[in-house]
């Protein structure tokens, strides 16, 4: 028994670090660090995506996650208009404020679902298609990586990126 928790120890606590830590590449919240308010709704070369539409759908797909995750009653929204904002710029600064807010409070929720499931990280959802808190921790650190580095490369080609 021993073996085992100390095993789910050493996993969740990778888990973490892939879904807060850089490890070989740029964190989220670097890649949503100082970014002018006139920048957040640009889609440079004809890109389908302005920096705001990837954040606020990282922070939908991810609270989607989350809520999966805890809630045995939960329902998604639609695929894909629920996950993605038709708006190309938030209303205000303090809306985009609250938009990265909200990623980093919903990514530290997951964060401490990980820490409290000992072995029922492997445990199927009794509301899914077994999946489990194991798997959505890997999708989530999957689906946020994607979208940082089209954040990135949106902030390159508006030349405001290191």
């Amino acid at each position: 028994m021993q073996k085992e928790n100390k095993d789910v120890e050493v996993l969740v606590s990778n888990l973490i670090d892939l879904l807060s830590k850089g490890n070989a590449h740029v964190t989220l919240d670097e890649a949503l660090q100082d970014i002018p308010y006139d920048l957040l709704g640009k889609k440079p070369n004809g890109l389908p995506y302005s920096i705001w539409q990837l954040a606020q759908h990282i922070r939908i797909a991810q609270e989607d996650i989350l809520n999966f995750s805890k809630d045995p009653s939960y329902k998604s929204p639609p695929w894909p208009e629920g996950y993605w904002p038709k708006e190309t710029l938030p209303d205000t600064a303090s809306q985009w404020t609250t938009c990265v807010q909200q990623i980093m409070d919903d990514r530290e929720a997951f964060i401490n679902l990980l820490k409290n499931a000992g072995e029922e990280i492997y445990k199927p959802f009794v509301n899914a298609n077994g999946q489990t808190l194991l798997r959505e921790a890997l999708v989530l650190a999957d689906h946020n990586s994607y979208h940082t580095a089209e954040i990135i490369l949106l902030r390159r080609l508006l030349n405001n990126w290191k």
